[in-house]
């Protein structure tokens, strides 16, 4: 690897609001915010949207859409088409 081209690879919090779910990890992602962590420690922490703790296919209540039934109801209102 080239010396001086790569960021620093140092550990990271990423917090998760919603869900009110931290966890430490090592990534190159910098942020100006801070959070001292269990171990006494000050990390930089950066805020995501969503995590596993809130994501619906982890927490078990993604919902399963029927497709068979919207294309066969998109066939019936407009007719099913025609091989050529």
């Amino acid at each position: 690897m080239k010396p001086g081209i790569h960021p620093p690879y140092r550990p990271v919090v990423f917090r998760d609001r919603a869900a009110d779910f931290a966890f430490l990890t090592r990534s190159t992602a910098d942020s100006d915010k801070t959070i001292e962590w269990e171990d006494g420690n000050t990390y930089p922490v950066i805020d995501v949207e969503i995590s596993s703790a809130s994501h619906p296919f982890y927490t078990g209540t993604a919902r399963v859409l029927d497709t068979a039934g919207r294309v066969e109801r998109f066939e019936r209102r407009y007719g099913k088409r025609e091989a050529r």
